[in-house]
């Protein structure tokens, strides 16, 4: 919905519930009862203040969300550029079952972003995502960079369960486990669009380079794991270990995304790579035009050399 937020708002007077809350992937997948009625509510005040009389259907819609109640998952959904779109089950609540991994981030809509203006760095390579959340990143490069592979990984059980979720929403299939896709790489030419796809636990703690290795990853990426500096050490701890999984003498690229809310953890993070021997550069901005971003905050993505 964020696009058909982003567009419509533009041109009230072509709005109509169809286009937007009554779209057929709104229906489909409901998006929060919050977000619905701040949406109508800006669209029919838009509609007022050019004069233009806004649709009954609109006032219509905006009367049955009043009566809604919030439930406690909802579904956000993201226009691609290929018109497919991502679907994602999240808790409305920011922080569900003692974990910020059941929402999408700000890091995580711009590292996708990213990686589909780069699509050249994924195509049949093997992805591990470190923290992958509620998936956003990961479908996202799923749907439009043609990776051979894909390892959603995170540590929280709840997490895990609404990953393999929503990879299903979004019309993937998941391999049972990791030995599956070591044991099968390549893809038959029937089903070359379709990455493998599996949802791993990795506790960043308690993984070790050989489980690591499994992986078999081409290139490792993370989005917003940078909150305290209890994570950025164990992070740090495991791009370690990873640095240390040589597949054909070349150990993986990663990519860090993050948004600088506190530059002493940022600080923290880079001299922890300096530390650790890991050598790192800043990737160049990019436009943050396709995702409805929640805030104008700062963001950045630092390429690591393993």
């Amino acid at each position: 919905h964020g696009r058909l937020k982003a567009e419509s708002l533009q041109q009230p007077t072509l709005c109509s519930s169809s286009q937007t809350v009554k779209h057929p992937l709104c229906v489909k997948h409901p998006p929060s009862v919050k977000y619905a009625w701040s949406f109508l509510s800006e669209l029919i005040r838009k509609h007022e203040a050019i004069h233009t009389e806004p649709l009954d259907e609109l006032y219509e819609a905006l009367a049955e969300i009043l009566t809604a109640e919030e439930p406690t998952r909802c579904h956000r959904s993201y226009l691609l550029p290929s018109g497919d779109s991502v679907t994602l089950s999240e808790s409305t609540a920011i922080i569900s079952h003692g974990t910020t991994g059941l929402v999408t981030w700000n890091a995580a809509l711009y590292l996708a972003e990213w990686a589909m203006e780069n699509p050249a760095g994924f195509a049949h390579r093997t992805v591990l995502e470190l923290g992958s959340g509620a998936g956003l990143t990961g479908l996202a490069i799923c749907k439009m960079c043609r990776p051979r592979a894909y390892v959603f990984s995170d540590c929280h059980s709840h997490v895990l369960e609404q990953l393999q979720g929503n990879v299903l929403l979004n019309g993937l299939s998941l391999e049972p486990n990791v030995t599956a896709l070591a044991q099968h790489p390549g893809h038959d030419t029937a089903d070359a669009e379709s990455p493998r796809v599996t949802v791993a636990r990795v506790d960043w703690d308690v993984v070790t380079a050989p489980q690591l290795a499994a992986f078999q990853p081409d290139i490792v990426i993370a989005a917003d794991v940078l909150y305290c500096p209890e994570t950025v050490l164990s992070l740090v701890g495991v791009l370690q270990k990873l640095s240390a999984c040589q597949k054909d003498q070349r150990a993986p690229d990663a990519y860090v995304a993050f948004t600088i809310r506190n530059p002493e953890t940022c600080q923290l993070f880079t001299t922890e790579l300096g530390r650790a021997g890991i050598p790192w550069e800043e990737v160049p901005r990019h436009d943050q035009k396709l995702f409805p971003y929640e805030e104008h905050s700062e963001m950045a993505i630092l390429k690591l050399m393993l």
